[in-house]
């Protein structure tokens, strides 16, 4: 079924791969990977990830793309349309709900994160971190967290340049952006990774990264490695619905997820081979934690030569990532929004993102003023966790895992085969059958034994 495209088209399929890689790269991969590496085992965390990558992510990134185009409309609307067709319950769309709330929620927060990096660049051009101690650069660090208006202040204009590429558009805005964006993001990562091999190092981060140590795979690494497959790339999301609603009917659907799963890795792994050198050649830890990026890699870059620069160029990258996944994760939300509510792109995309400047400010409290308040304390399993402790783990660990199950059940189970291969442009051959099996055996219980582990 092809209906007739209700808004633009991508321009070229090169320019959908950027955006699509652009979009799917972002602080999972610059923030969170080498952090997450570094805490579970370095190379057996990177193997599970790179299995769970090819094995989970990609069929699911394949059947958002296919669910989009079909549809041609929002990831609810498209549902509702397909499971019209499919005769089967138009509840289905739920899937779309799931991934409306979940772009919102982690916008939020992604937003605000995002605003660290903006908040230390200055910092970091300014010579703050030039030979500082592990206290002073911890001290910098609690007294940016204690400011509700610092945090506030990156929050706002974060979020703010990511709603103006947004409302201009797919062609005036997001095409614009990922265009200059996503080389950039390869080009900062390139000079880092060059750094690294010419100042020692090099070969310390790459044996971390790529040796894999069989006892140190454990379920809270496989866990991890799972997750952050799931993270990286927003399987479960609905965004590459959306940009599926985009994409001319000649492109091929299974060679651009594979393209674009592999560049998001390729885009993590470099990240990790950057990041853990320096690290390595200062004598710090590589199991920081989420203080890796903006603790451990700040004091590294005020003990070398030219660490200024290379400072401001990582954190320049860390903020492009996030602004291209943030741009990626408002679309479906506005895209709904315009549907909904028949207002043009700019009303729609300010009234998005003033709900999600709101929510952002639980994010902000988190940290300073309602750090020691915890709304599921009465619980076990949540009690110690902040607001935004909790809004994280709902959003990464339960939200965007039972979007990824239930895209699979839908497209694997509820869609006919031959429904699925006219869009996909597939034969009933080894390649499809391979899609199918993991969409139907393997994505569902995975998935399912990851999110009941993960409690």
């Amino acid at each position: 079924m092809q209906t007739t495209p209700l808004r633009e088209i991508w321009s070229s399929r090169m320019v959908f791969i950027l955006a699509a890689v652009g979009s799917a790269v972002g602080l999972a991969n610059i923030w969170r990977f080498p952090y997450a590496a570094g805490a579970n085992g370095g190379g057996a965390f990177v193997m599970i990830y790179l299995i769970s990558i090819f094995l989970l992510t990609i069929p699911i990134n394949m059947s958002e793309l296919l669910i989009g185009r079909r549809g041609r409309k929002s990831p609810i609307a498209s549902l509702a349309a397909i499971a019209k067709e499919m005769k089967v319950t138009p509840a289905w769309r739920f899937i779309g709900w799931n991934g409306i709330i979940l772009s919102v929620v982690v916008v939020s927060f992604y937003s605000v994160i995002a605003g660290w990096g903006l908040a230390y660049i200055p910092k970091m051009a300014g010579g703050e971190f030039h030979a500082a101690t592990a206290g002073l650069v911890q001290e910098i660090f609690n007294e940016h967290l204690s400011s509700p208006v610092s945090l506030m202040s990156g929050h706002t204009i974060f979020l703010g340049t990511a709603l103006v590429i947004v409302a201009l558009g797919l062609r005036r805005g997001v095409e614009r952006a990922f265009k200059l964006f996503t080389p950039l993001i390869f080009v900062i990562l390139l000079l880092m990774i060059v750094f690294s091999i010419f100042n020692g190092g090099f070969m310390d981060g790459a044996r971390f990264l790529f040796t894999v140590d069989f006892s140190k795979i454990t379920g809270t690494v496989v866990l991890s490695a799972v997750g952050q497959a799931f993270f990286t790339v927003g399987a479960g999301s609905c965004t590459m619905a959306v940009y599926g609603s985009y994409l001319p009917a000649h492109v091929s659907i299974p060679r651009s997820s594979l393209v674009i799963v592999c560049m998001d890795s390729i885009v993590a792994i470099s990240a990790g081979l950057a990041i853990f050198p320096i690290v390595f050649m200062n004598g710090l830890e590589p199991s920081a934690g989420p203080g890796l990026v903006f603790l451990t890699l700040p004091l590294a870059f005020g003990k070398i030569t030219g660490g200024t620069l290379l400072g401001i160029l990582f954190l320049t990258l860390l903020v492009v990532a996030a602004l291209t996944s943030v741009i990626a994760i408002l679309e479906p939300v506005v895209v709904y929004t315009m549907e909904k509510t028949g207002l043009r792109r700019a009303a729609s995309t300010l009234s998005v993102g003033f709900v999600i400047w709101l929510l952002g400010i639980a994010t902000v409290f988190s940290f300073n003023i309602w750090e020691d308040f915890h709304p599921l304390g009465f619980t076990g399993y949540f009690a110690g966790m902040t607001v935004f402790q909790v809004i994280e783990f709902l959003s990464i660990n339960v939200m965007l895992p039972v979007g990824g199950l239930f895209i699979a059940v839908f497209v694997g189970w509820k869609m006919t085969a031959a429904s699925t291969r006219e869009e996909l442009m597939l034969t009933d051959g080894f390649v499809f059958r391979t899609w199918h099996a993991l969409l139907r055996y393997l994505i569902p219980p995975v998935v399912f034994i990851v999110m009941v582990t993960s409690f």
